[in-house]
């Protein structure tokens, strides 16, 4: 029975991932993780309960173990390091007790293993030389940190940024982690951290949307995040524009820039492309519509809709009229 589910559910999930006309993205992303979740726990059951049954099965032979289909792994990847333990030869033939014996092979079992994290305060020490001549100190200069006068080294940083925004763990979660690991380090303390951070990076922010605005083609849409407020969770927006001009044989590398904005106002696109002027794919949201018009300060942008919005409308006049006609 579980070994069905778990089908069900595969072909369920591999068939969510065909649709792009079905579902909007949000709602389809958001059940294939519900069904991936799902998935988990009845794969994870049925191999414990294939263990019970074949623990059941070596003590007592009226008991007959089932066997499930495992799924295929695929060989670790190339890049990852590989050690080699060599287990103990034999010295002697293990039939004859003969020395005469001679190598013809190897067998090789690899097991996936990792290391964990190691934290470490480095010290970084900076001698002082003071002359006898004049009397005067010196001293090398203080090294190169990415938070001026910061406690923080990069990888750290790194790890705690990537971790809330790429992994969607929040810095009390990391906190709680941290500490678990021997580390105290509060909330208002990382949370200053990710400041730092933010004020780092707006440089190579300010690049990458100069680069992706110069384009004359950009790709554009927003998508809903949610916002934790005070009172319960609210929806904000994400928008994202794309220059990715490798369908048309350009040179340029590909690129997205990202803004934040607490609600979908037409501001938000009108301030993110003032100044801009191009062709605009997106879907039919009015917010861009200022964009469009022919007395826009900077130019009228040229509108280019979406046609995988537009061929969904069809696919559901489609759905509609096979099931009047079944009806």
């Amino acid at each position: 029975c579980s070994e069905a589910m778990i089908q069900e559910l595969k072909l369920e999930i591999a068939k969510l991932r065909r649709d792009k006309y079905g579902i909007s993205s949000e709602r389809r992303a958001r059940l294939i993780d519900q069904l991936e979740l799902q998935l988990e726990e009845l794969e994870a059951s049925a191999t414990e309960d294939e263990l019970i049954a074949e623990e059941a099965a070596a003590k007592a032979s009226t008991v007959r173990a089932f066997t499930r289909r495992h799924p295929v792994r695929k060989p670790f990847p190339d890049h990852l390091p590989r050690e080699r333990v060599v287990v103990e030869t034999p010295t002697a033939c293990t039939c004859c007790g003969s020395d005469r014996i001679v190598k013809m092979g190897e067998d090789i079992t690899e097991t996936l293993e990792v290391i964990p994290r190691q934290w470490k305060v480095i010290q970084t020490v900076r001698e002082k030389f003071t002359c006898r001549s004049c009397e005067k100190i010196s001293q090398s200069p203080a090294p190169f940190h990415a938070i001026p006068r910061g406690w923080a080294g990069p990888s750290l940083i790194a790890m705690l940024v990537f971790e809330k925004y790429g992994q969607h763990q929040p810095l009390n979660r990391q906190a709680e982690r941290f500490a678990r690991e021997g580390v105290e380090l509060s909330l208002s303390t990382l949370a200053d951290l990710v400041g730092h951070a933010a004020v780092a990076l707006q440089p190579i922010h300010a690049l990458i949307e100069s680069h992706v605005l110069a384009a004359r083609r950009l790709h554009g849409d927003d998508t809903t995040v949610p916002l934790l407020a005070r009172g319960g969770t609210k929806k904000a927006r994400l928008w994202t524009y794309v220059r990715d001009d490798r369908p048309w044989n350009g040179g340029a590398p590909p690129a997205a820039v990202f803004h934040f904005s607490r609600d979908r106002a037409a501001t938000n696109p009108n301030q993110h492309l003032s100044g801009w002027q191009g062709i605009l794919q997106a879907d039919a949201y009015g917010g861009y519509n200022d964009l469009y018009r022919d007395d826009r300060e900077a130019g009228a942008v040229t509108s280019a809709l979406c046609w995988a919005h537009a061929r969904r409308k069809f696919f559901e006049l489609a759905d509609i009229a096979g099931n009047v006609r079944k009806g």
